[in-house]
């Protein structure tokens, strides 16, 4: 599996969005993507009770320990590369995360119009 170059919704260099825990598709700490990543696991998030609580109601349960697959969960606080089009429903839902937009790679823009992410962004008001 070869990544699609790491380029970020803004054009520039894919930046790092967590490595405590390691995110990514490719568990390298970015949300670099290829053609094997089905979910599109390309949106930087930074999660909050709100989100986690809405994801697991609609089947990703991602605050829960598993520890088969070395998971601890995820807390209020912690960045993920989230699946694009699950940030798309949380966002039309009304409890999308901020996203780190330099560490959001560009294959998001496929899933999430530019104007929701930047409405979500950091330094959005």
């Amino acid at each position: 599996m070869e990544p699609d170059e790491s380029t970020n919704v803004e054009g520039g260099t894919l930046e790092l969005c967590g490595n405590d825990p390691v995110t990514g598709f490719f568990r390298d700490g970015h949300c670099n993507t290829c053609a094997a990543d089905q979910g599109s696991h390309t949106v930087c998030a930074i999660m909050t009770a709100e989100f986690l609580a809405f994801s697991k109601y609609v089947g990703n349960d991602l605050s829960s320990p598993n520890p088969a697959f070395g998971f601890a969960g995820l807390k209020p606080g912690d960045k993920w590369c989230l699946c694009a089009g699950r940030f798309m429903q949380a966002a039309e839902e009304g409890c999308g995360p901020k996203v780190h937009l330099a560490a959001t790679h560009l294959r998001a823009l496929e899933v999430v119009p530019l104007d929701v992410l930047r409405a979500h962004s950091l330094d959005a008001a």
